[in-house]
């Protein structure tokens, strides 16, 4: 707060400021001065507003004051002050015990946001510390649960703006533009007697180089490292030497596990890496369609170099180690027989993380001209993807309890739930729907990852490049009631081979992977008035979904 070092007070405006008479020199009189003759007072004001938190504290204005003039105050004056100041203290104590985040219980919060820029500059450029400076106060406080209607407020209007447009494919030519280096390493054909896309490259380097040495996964990891050592010591072994070159064998996934987070993509992930024709990457999540190749390690530690395409690939050398073990094996028999071994890849941000496009891609509507699909459609046209799902309210508070670091409440879920809300209302009133679900700078400011459940938007939009017989979605409920089915729907949709009865039972019958850690199941269930506020929010999406799928288990009406 900037201050009048003469006159103790926050500056004026301009034009009331000129007139005082104290700022101009030692000859200032109290009686001709139109600030100080009435009282020899002034308001303290703070933010341009006058402060009015219990009693409105004065200044004196008194030039020749000093010190000890605090002694003179009287009795009533100094007795109020001291009440003040009392109950300010009860108040920041409120306020830290309760962990509030946003503001001081009796000061509206702060942290309720009006319109949302459409601006391409403040859209794509600024950083969000700057960018929430572009957002007005609302004069709605949502932040109480008994402010229900005016949550229903924004909902209806979020509601009433949703429209599922068809997305349009993008033209080849351009998507080739975009990703030349990648196009130029993955060819349009793989081995045909492969059931897994594979291909021989070959290998330029020499006996001595370290294949390895420039990967980024192993640069910026310390936990992967140990992966890439074994894969030096026996990456030789595996070089096939043909008419004077050496040729490694490459391959790509021939299914992935898209999404969605905290939807038990894990547990599906360590049941499935345990029947004996599946092979993963040796990264369970590399993420590098949608953060790697842009560069993105963490989104708060801005961009490093980009991962190239060859370093994807590396995470896929011991299963395609495997697969030319098959394929030679075969060959020295004399049999043409398929390699049924399969490699998956597990990245649950797949399905819905596009957020970096706004930095690499031209767009004059705020919608992404290139998804993450046309890219992986282009290289593998019959690649099969296997989606995971739960009930979107429940979802999003399993991922706040996983993520959020401190003073976590149900109270803390339904202030960020309401804020996150509103920031989509925002929005929505400029952009379309698919623009703000795939809004870097809304993905952001969000404290909580609504978008994340809206699953019709994004699976409408894998739809448009991918067959629908090509994607397997399932409920993490019906996984946790019977995995047992759910795990032989996946073995027929990737049409994997029997499994013996000892093979089955440690598939099906293994504890559950990534479950709630006891200090979060402590914190209970959300509050009544957040489910139904999220119930509201989701149910058009949800609807939708079931009608795309014809399945009405995706209501998620009786979770």
């Amino acid at each position: 707060m900037r201050h009048c070092i003469n006159c103790c007070m926050h500056l004026l405006p301009n034009d009331l400021h000129k007139q005082c008479f104290r700022c101009r020199g030692p000859n200032h009189n109290n009686q001709r001065c139109p600030v100080c003759k009435q009282g020899n007072k002034v308001p303290l004001y703070v933010d341009n507003k006058q402060m009015n938190l219990l009693a409105v504290l004065e200044v004196r204005t008194d030039h020749n004051e000093s010190w000890n003039g605090c002694l003179c105050l009287k009795k009533g004056k100094l007795c109020s002050l001291i009440f003040g100041l009392m109950i300010m203290t009860l108040v920041m104590a409120s306020y830290i015990l309760t962990g509030a985040r946003h503001g001081l219980l009796l000061i509206p919060s702060p942290f309720h946001y009006g319109v949302f820029t459409s601006h391409s500059n403040v859209m794509d450029n600024e950083s969000l510390s700057d960018i929430k400076d572009h957002y007005q106060p609302s004069k709605i406080n949502i932040s109480s649960v008994k402010d229900y209607p005016s949550i229903k407020l924004i909902i209806d209007a979020i509601t009433s703006k949703i429209e599922f447009i068809t997305r349009q494919r993008p033209d080849f030519k351009e998507l080739k533009k975009q990703e030349l280096h990648m196009f130029s390493v993955i060819p349009n054909k793989f081995l045909p007697n492969s059931k897994n896309p594979c291909w021989y490259e070959e290998y330029r380097g020499n006996t001595t180089t370290d294949p390895y040495t420039t990967n980024s996964y192993a640069l910026y990891s310390k936990r992967f490292r140990t992966i890439f050592d074994y894969l030096r010591k026996v990456f030789w072994n595996h070089l096939y030497y043909y008419k004077d070159k050496h040729y490694r064998l490459r391959c790509l996934p021939h299914f992935y596990i898209i999404g969605q987070p905290k939807c038990g993509t894990t547990d599906l992930y360590d049941r499935l890496r345990l029947h004996p024709d599946v092979r993963f990457s040796a990264i369970k999540e590399p993420h590098w369609w949608t953060r790697k190749r842009f560069g993105i390690i963490r989104l708060r530690d801005g961009f490093h170099d980009r991962y190239p395409v060859e370093d994807y690939l590396d995470l896929f050398d011991l299963a395609a180690h495997q697969i030319q073990g098959v394929l030679q094996s075969d060959a020295t028999k004399g049999r043409g027989e398929m390699n049924n071994i399969i490699i998956g890849e597990a990245s649950a941000s797949t399905m819905w993380d596009n957020n970096a496009w706004v930095f690499f891609y031209n767009s004059t509507d705020g919608e992404p001209p290139f998804l993450i699909q046309d890219f992986i459609q282009a290289f593998q046209p019959h690649a099969k993807l296997i989606v995971m799902l739960r009930d979107p309210v429940e979802r999003l508070y399993s991922d706040y309890l996983y993520f959020a670091s401190a003073n976590k409440s149900v109270e803390d879920f339904h202030e960020k739930v309401a804020e996150s809300l509103q920031l989509f209302e925002t929005c929505m009133l400029d952009f379309s729907l698919r623009a703000c679900v795939y809004n870097n700078t809304l993905s952001n400011a969000m404290p909580v990852r609504l978008q994340v459940g809206l699953y019709v938007v994004y699976l409408l939009d894998w739809l448009t490049v991918f067959d629908k017989s090509q994607i397997l979605v399932l409920r993490l409920e019906d996984h946790a009631s019977n995995v047992k089915y759910t795990m032989h729907m996946v073995f027929q949709f990737l049409d994997l081979g029997p499994v013996s009865e000892k093979q089955e039972a440690l598939i099906t019958k293994s504890p559950a992977s990534n479950t709630r850690r006891p200090e979060d199941r402590n914190l209970g269930p959300m509050l009544p008035a957040t489910k139904a506020i999220l119930r509201e929010f989701y149910g058009p999406f949800n609807t939708k979904l079931a009608h795309v799928l014809y399945d009405d288990a995706f209501l998620w009406k009786k979770t």
